[in-house]
């Protein structure tokens, strides 16, 4: 038999997150060593263990909850303590909050019980300090040897990392009725020795040496009384590529009403995970970008944070700028295989150190540049953001980098010279796939079998005509030569697509995945094709036959898009990109159809994303299940999902702004208005979106009538309805 590496699943883990530093646990709090649970703070996992005993038994978990943006409560009962009656007496609430350089908790032991409650309260503790890419492929790692310090205090060190933990005193709460308690001090045992004292009357024992260590609270309770224990972990992370930003979120958070309440609930959700996800380099703290996901991907990713900079511009140009600013001053300046990087391009993802996966031959250097789609995209955001605002001098500092970025689209981009944007990987050591669906196997034939590279993605070639044409705009605002050549590859581009990219399909004709290497369609019916509406790629014809292959049950069938029909020969509803429904890609496709008009197809997308959404707790993961909506009545989690990722959290703006159908255009002085009424969303009202800075109220009623105010002197209203 094989081995086999096998990622770990998290699917049913409780995720906490305030960037670089995340923690993953059971839904009863528990951190046990296995699989993906620990504390993570910045591609390292600091804390793979903090189990939590009474008297050497688990609690017994009822429940849990969020605490705050960055925070969780787990509720648990020690029933063997307390009264001798059929009702709980003892209850334990766990209370989780993250900080940017580790987490606290507060061990809440409440008694109702009419007799004193004695026990002893243990924290079992492990750290490895396990690289996020050892822990991904499911390799084995090894505790380090803990050190005793001060009076409950515990440490780990290794690879430049210092990791302390601390406990402190009991200290007893408020009364449950009348009644006195009292407790001790926290106290450190492992397997060495050493004694002291902290001062306040409770022995205190730090002893460690195998790689584990237990902090121990004798808790002693009178009669209905309350006790609090707390402990916090501190991380020294002086090698983190990225660190936590210095200021609050500088994007607005609007109030919101609508009549599906379901809008609401997800936006609230998904704008306090953002603020959690929120990061900066350490030498520029001031620019922050949102971290693509816990827990694989906190980090500077240029696609995902591209796209949800994007996603994210009806609350304000400050993070989308920021995002530009930090993915320039990495652009490529020289030709490496082994990276990927080429002059002009945008990078694809920043590590701590090589990133290297067992099982699959994936070595990645730290800085790794292997993106087909990311230069565009940034080109992209650079337009949208001048579009709803972004000043002009923020713009023209960028220029530079704009036309690096037109260069690589020039010069680097088209191996072959055939007229289309394509990859492949030539260092044999980095991803084989390069567009969003990155997978090994994610570029299909109808038929199931791969097609191989250099492959040109169908929806690439819809970026690059879009940057192509936004390049254009931005290079004759600003007085830069250029903007006719770029005009002219945009018109070069579509007649070359329209010829080479459509195929005929069982329903009718769509556009392929992509060309493979002989230049042959490959002729899966994906969801790439959504991501060509609003790219200006399509005749308005092409766009409607492409609205009607994407309404269709094989790929609208599920709860928001599948990555490819359930019709064709590669479909599996949970592979990772060959039948899954990913939340970002669905909001993309949502934001295009309504744009362009197609109200009915975006409606029923938008309706399966919220179900999905209430299924999720209003977490939208990565991915889930592209089963049919009728196979469960809600969707199965893909169960190595990252939750949260900022781009499936900022897909919730993305269906407030269809909802209200604000399309600024603040160099030609236009808001457009197009609003994506009836249902499932019914009449909706925002305030306090963005547009050049200033705060803008939408609102649509019920008959699809949309009103705004507050926009700035100069622009004028185009009701599109």
């Amino acid at each position: 038999m094989t081995n086999r590496y096998l990622q770990p699943l998290l699917h049913d883990l409780v995720g906490v997150v305030l960037a670089p530093t995340s923690t993953l646990s059971g839904q009863d709090g528990q951190i046990r060593p296995a699989g993906v649970q620990g504390v993570f703070h910045a591609d390292a996992r600091v804390l793979a263990r903090a189990e939590l005993l009474v008297d050497g038994r688990e609690p017994e978990s009822i429940t849990h909850g969020t605490d705050g943006p960055h925070g969780a409560r787990f509720v648990s009962l020690a029933r063997w303590l307390g009264d001798d009656t059929p009702d709980p007496t003892v209850r334990i609430d766990r209370i989780r909050r993250m900080t940017a350089r580790g987490l606290t908790e507060e061990i809440h032991v409440f008694s109702t019980a009419n007799a004193p409650v004695r026990g002893e309260i243990t924290l079992d503790l492990g750290c490895d300090l396990a690289p996020i890419e050892v822990v991904k492929s499911g390799g084995a790692t090894v505790d380090l040897e803990a050190k005793s310090g001060e009076p409950g205090q515990l440490s780990w060190a290794g690879d430049g990392i210092t990791v302390t933990v601390t406990g402190e005193p009991v200290v007893i709460g408020g009364t449950i009725g009348a009644g006195t308690g009292a407790g001790a001090p926290a106290t450190s045992t492992g397997t060495g020795t050493g004694t002291g004292t902290d001062g306040k009357g409770g022995a205190v024992t730090a002893v460690a040496g195998d790689g584990t260590a237990r902090l121990v609270w004798p808790v002693d309770l009178a009669p209905r009384t309350s006790a609090v224990l707390r402990w916090r972990l501190v991380v020294d992370d002086p090698r983190a590529v990225v660190v936590a930003p210095p200021a609050e979120p500088a994007w607005s958070r609007p109030e919101v009403q609508a009549d599906d309440r379901r809008l609401t609930r997800l936006l609230d959700r998904s704008l306090d995970d953002l603020r959690g996800l929120r990061l900066a380099e350490a030498d520029a703290p001031q620019d922050v970008f949102l971290g693509a996901g816990v827990p694989w991907f906190l980090t500077l990713f240029g696609r995902d944070s591209l796209w949800a900079a994007r996603m994210m511009l009806p609350l304000g140009t400050d993070l989308a700028a920021s995002t530009l600013r930090v993915l320039a001053r990495r652009q490529g300046t020289k030709i490496d295989a082994n990276s990927g990087e080429a002059p002009g391009k945008i990078m694809h993802e920043l590590r701590r150190d090589e990133f290297t996966v067992a099982g699959n031959g994936l070595h990645l250097p730290a800085a790794y540049y292997g993106t087909v789609d990311a230069t565009m995209l940034w080109v992209n955001l650079l337009h949208d953001a001048w579009r709803w605002g972004l000043a002009d001098n923020e713009v023209a500092d960028l220029l530079p980098a704009l036309e690096a970025s037109l260069g690589w689209l020039a010069d680097h981009a088209d191996a072959d010279g055939d007229g289309f944007v394509e990859y492949i990987d030539t260092s044999g050591r980095g991803l084989a796939n390069q567009g969003w669906k990155d997978s090994f196997d994610s570029v299909r034939f109808r038929d199931g079998s791969l097609a191989h590279a250099p492959i040109a993605l169908a929806e690439v070639q819809g970026y690059a005509y879009q940057a192509a044409v936004q390049g254009a705009a931005l290079l004759a605002a600003f007085g830069r030569p250029g903007a006719q050549r770029w005009l002219d590859y945009a018109g070069r581009l579509a007649e070359r697509f329209r010829n080479q990219f459509w195929v005929d399909g069982p329903d009718g004709p769509y556009p392929a995945l992509a060309l493979d290497r002989d230049k042959r369609p490959v002729d899966a019916l994906t969801s790439n094709i959504g991501h060509l509406l609003g790219t200006g790629l399509l005749s308005a014809a092409e766009s409607a036959q492409v609205a009607e292959a994407l309404a269709g049950p094989g790929l609208a069938g599920g709860f928001g898009l599948r990555t490819m029909s359930a019709t064709d020969g590669g479909f599996s509803p949970l592979s990772y990109h060959c039948g899954s429904v990913w939340s970002h890609d669905t909001a993309i496709v949502i934001a295009g159809l309504a744009r362009e008009g197609y109200t009915e197809p975006a409606a029923q997308l938008a309706e399966g994303l919220l179900r999905a959404a209430e299924a999720f707790d209003y977490r939208l993961p990565e991915l889930f299940s592209g089963d049919d909506r009728a196979t469960l009545g809600r969707p199965a989690p893909y169960p190595a999902a990252c939750q949260p990722q900022a781009w499936s959290a900022a897909a919730a703006v993305v269906l407030l702004q269809a909802a209200v159908g604000l399309y600024p255009d603040v160099p030609g002085g236009t808001v457009r208005l197009r609003p994506l009424h009836g249902a499932p969303l019914g009449a909706v009202s925002a305030q306090r979106l963005r547009v050049a800075g200033a705060p803008v109220d939408v609102s649509v009623d019920r008959s699809g009538v949309a009103t705004v105010t507050g926009l700035p002197a100069g622009l004028t209203v185009v009701d599109e309805r």
